[in-house]
């Protein structure tokens, strides 16, 4: 049972979930709109975890790439990658080898935000 539901606002809500499934291979899982046909809720799948996402009215600042971040535990980081690029994503730290025997790389979505995937799986 997941117990850890990260939450992410974006300025455009519908775009999001697109990009997030064609950059990082996130599935819908619900959509649940506003009386107005704007995303008041959704959830978002992969593998084991789920994000949950809405929108925002202002623009958020950009994080900075040390503010913080979500690691994605995924199984071959270097094709992640790969489509993540393909699809746009900005790609802050290219794949590199860790040194307790994890690859790892960082990227920023759409909206700014840092996300970290790697083989790691505590």
């Amino acid at each position: 049972m997941r117990t850890i539901y990260p939450i992410f606002r974006y300025s455009d809500p519908r775009a999001a979930i697109d990009w997030l499934g064609a950059a990082f291979g996130f599935r819908v899982h619900a959509v649940h709109e506003a009386p107005d046909g704007t995303v008041a809720h959704a959830e978002l799948v992969l593998d084991t975890g789920m994000i949950m996402l809405g929108g925002r009215a202002d623009a958020a600042p950009r994080p900075a790439d040390d503010d913080w971040s979500v690691y994605v535990a995924v199984p071959d980081v270097d094709a992640h990658c790969a489509q993540a690029r393909a699809a746009g994503a900005e790609i802050t730290r290219e794949p590199y080898n860790t040194d307790y025997g994890s690859r790892d790389y960082a990227a920023r979505d759409l909206d700014g935000n840092v996300w970290s995937f790697g083989t790691y799986r505590p």
